[in-house]
This record gives C-alpha cells, structure tokens and sequence, in this order.
C-alpha cells in the first residue's frame, strides 16, 4: 500500500472559491486544508507538512505574491500553485519570480486543476520512494552491523565513531573478506553527509580503459561509442561519498588524475575541456600489499599518502577469537530466516570446527560456511558434518606455520603460535579426537592435554576422550 499524500494547503479569501476548490480536491481523492489568509497559512505551514500550496494573487493582508516570496525561504521545496482573475504575461512572470512553479488563470477548467496536483503527487511519491531506498540501503551499514567484540574490533568501531564526522579522507587495507567495504558504509552512515548519495565503485570490476569515463565522465563523441555525453560518478555522489574499492587495481594513469582530484574536487570529463567540480568524500580500499605496489611502481606513492589521512585495518577473522562464533550465531540467524527455516543452534563441535578453522577468506567464508550448513541441517542443531571439510580451504592459507602467524615480539611467541594453530588443525582433521590426535602428532595424550592447556585451547571432555572439542 502506498503512503498516504498529505494534505494541499489552499489559500483564497473568498468562502465559494474554498469550498469549490476543496470538492474538486476531494472528488480525486485528495485531502486539502483551506484558510482564509496568508496569516493562517503561514503557521499551518510551521506545524505540519503539506502536497504543495495553492494561492489566490489577491488577498486581504499579505497578497499571493508576498505570501510565496515568504514560502519560498522557509520551504524551497514546496510545489506551489498561482491562481489569479487577472492573467496577463507580466502577472504570470512575477509569480514564477516570486516562487510559484505554475500558474493558473480564472476561470479555469476541473482538470487544469488536477493535472498540477497529480504532477505534484507523483513527484511526491518518487521523492518519497527516493529517500526509503536511500534509508535502506543506509540501514545495511549502520555501525551495528559490525559484529565483534574482540578488543581490534572495539577499537575499529571507536575510530569510526571519532572519524565518521570529518571530511576526512580514509584509506581502508585489509584481506578481502574482512568488512573493508562495511566500515566505509558505516563512515558514510555516521556523517553529515548521510542523506546525501554514497556511490560505490569496484576499480577491478571495470576495463580500464572505461575507468576513467565511469569515474569522471565524458562528452559526446569522447570515443567510438560515446555517443551522447555521460555524468561521471563523482557528479553523482555531489555533496555525499563516494568509496573507490580494490583502489590498488587503478592504473598509474588515472591515479595522477584522482590525485588532481583530491586536491580541490575539481576534474574534466573524457574529451572535455571545461573544468568541473565537486564536493565530495573519498574513501578508498583495497586488499594488495600497498607497499609492495608503490615499491614495484605500481602504485603511486603521492596519491598514497594523500589518501592515508586516517587509515583503517579491519583484522582477519583468524585473528578475532571468539568473534567467530558471534558472527556464525548472526549468520545463522540470518539464513534461517531467509530459508524460512525453524531457528538452528550450533551444536559444540560444530563450534569447535569452526574455531579451529583458519578462514583465509574471513568473514565472507564464514557467512557462506552457515548458509551452507542452513540448507544441509535438518536442524534443530548444526554439526560438523554440515560444513564443508576444509580442505582446499586450509590449502589457502597466507603461508604455513609461523608465516601464517601475526607479526609477534618474540621466537617464543612465534614457536607457540605455530605449535597452536599445528595442534587445532590436527584436532579438526581428527574429529576432535584426543587419541587420534596425540597418536598423530605422535605424542602422549597427557602431553596433548598439557600442551592444550598451555596454549589456551579448552576442552569438553567425554569419559572416553573421543569427543573433546576445544571451546577456544
């Protein structure tokens, strides 16, 4: 069902006219709020909104023209409506200065009348139908939707909430998967510029020999193809945000042009000449090693610097603790609902499985891991059996062993590093079986057990020790 119009505001001091106008309103449908004066508009006009305003030219006190030069500070965007007994081109032309977006001559037919209101209800409804899509798409990237309660992700949500209000320009850097393009989302979301337009462009998606032209535009007969002239994204996103992603895939080329563009806001479309500018947010990501680009020339070390007024390093899930099992209960929720599914839990070794795994693509792998398990479950629970078993998985991991690890302060943190993630892995091959797994590995249980413990991987032991799973 469609929202309902509020109601037009119709001004004119005579009592027939009112009654008259207001049958013809209300024989289509709509609603109207008839006064007398400009006086009563005006603070009809403060305390509720309106379709648009119609007004007689004459009126006693403040005159029609008066009356929409007063409207038209207050409310810009308000559509209104001249009538008049005294339609002569110059009378027309000082309603159209005065604020009026037609003008009606008396006497007029029925339909005349309703042609502009049913012209300013449409473009109502778009307007409307505008801002919901608009909020929707907001709502996808409040700072709620950030899930995690590790202390990095604490700290992420933090710095949003500190940077978000600036015109700062942010470069996001992380492994693909890991929420770079929520955290520009939430950015956007938390600025003043939220209900102005936010555009996304994926670099890598586009050839680029159209970058260029999709970024800033081109004139008519550019290139073969260009056959009318094209708006660039960043005139789009005027006024708003516009996030450049997988930024490190931008040829060196266009690079020197974003930079000029960082600058001042100011560009030239493809085979143009006049110069244009903007006022826009940049926010830009990417998953590439930037230093190792800028040192292979690849990357540009001025336009790198330049965008890194704040940076932003959404960890990788295999470094979030229990954020991982946060996430799959949220994802878990998610696809039922979405699968129209009674609602699922995750049974202990499932959870066990799911920490044990080194996710290499984050939080993207996780939530296609539970959507999976969604569709393979015939609940109530959620068991090993229904993810996948992880094996080309584990094959893309960064590097083996100490490689994989976090960047640590010492050899001993580096060994026990290795030692952990050596001994989940053999654990999540094993079923979780503690005999399996020291037979494995080739040591005793008790020293499995101790080893565990040292390493803070916890377990839920079972008298025969075939369903310890580790809860950490």
């Amino acid at each position: 069902m469609s929202q309902p119009l509020p109601p037009i505001l119709l001004v004119d001091d005579e009592k027939n006219m009112r009654l008259s106008v207001s049958t013809m309103l209300a024989d289509e449908g709509y609603q109207s709020e008839p006064v007398e004066s400009a006086e009563q508009a005006e603070q009809l006009l403060d305390k509720r909104p309106f379709l648009m305003l119609i007004t007689d030219a004459h009126l006693g006190g403040l005159s029609g023209y008066e009356l929409l030069a007063r409207v038209k500070k207050r409310r810009p965007d308000l559509p209104m409506l001249m009538i008049t007994a005294y339609a002569t081109p110059k009378l027309a032309a000082e309603a159209i200065k005065a604020g009026a977006t037609d003008y009606l001559p008396k006497p007029f037919a029925p339909e005349e009348l309703i042609l502009h209101v049913n012209r300013c209800a449409e473009r109502y409804r778009l307007l409307s139908e505008n801002a919901a899509l608009l909020e929707r798409v907001i709502e996808g990237y409040r700072l709620e939707s950030i899930i995690g309660e590790s202390e990095r992700m604490q700290e992420l949500r933090a710095l949003i909430k500190t940077v978000a209000p600036t015109h700062a320009t942010v470069l996001i850097l992380g492994e693909s998967g890991t929420g770079k393009e929520l955290v520009a989302g939430a950015l956007h979301s938390l600025s003043a510029r939220a209900k102005k337009p936010y555009v996304r462009i994926n670099c890598a998606a586009i050839p680029e020999t159209l970058l260029e032209s999709e970024l800033f535009g081109h004139e008519k007969g550019a290139f073969t193809g260009a056959l009318k002239q094209k708006l660039g994204r960043v005139e789009e996103a005027d006024g708003g945000t516009i996030f450049l992603d997988e930024i490190g895939d931008m040829s060196r080329s266009l690079q020197a042009k974003l930079l000029r563009f960082l600058e001042d806001g100011s560009f030239t479309r493809v085979g143009g000449n006049d110069e244009l500018k903007v006022n826009v947010r940049l926010l830009a990501a990417t998953n590439r090693d930037i230093i190792q680009a800028i040192h292979e020339n690849q990357f540009r070390e001025d336009l790198y610097h330049r965008l890194n007024v704040v940076q932003f390093r959404p960890p990788p899930l295999r470094e979030r603790g229990q954020d991982v099992c946060l996430l799959a209960e949220h994802f878990l929720r998610h696809f039922c609902g979405t699968l129209a599914k009674p609602v699922m839990t995750l049974s202990k070794p499932a959870t066990a499985k799911l920490l044990a795994h080194h996710w290499p693509g984050n939080v993207r792998e996780l939530r296609n891991v539970i959507e999976r398990a969604v569709i393979l479950s015939p609940g109530p629970q959620v068991m090993p059996a229904h993810f996948p078993d992880f094996e080309l998985e584990t094959r893309l991991r960064k590097g083996d062993g100490a490689a994989a690890a976090p960047t640590a302060d010492s050899l001993d943190e580096a060994l026990a590093h290795f030692e952990k993630q050596l001994i989940m892995s053999a654990l999540e091959r094993n079923n979780f079986s503690i005999n399996k797994t020291a037979e494995r590995l080739k040591v005793t249980r008790h020293a499995l057990r101790y080893r565990m413990q040292r390493l803070d991987i916890s377990t839920d032991s079972s008298p025969d020790g075939e369903a310890d799973v580790p809860g950490k």
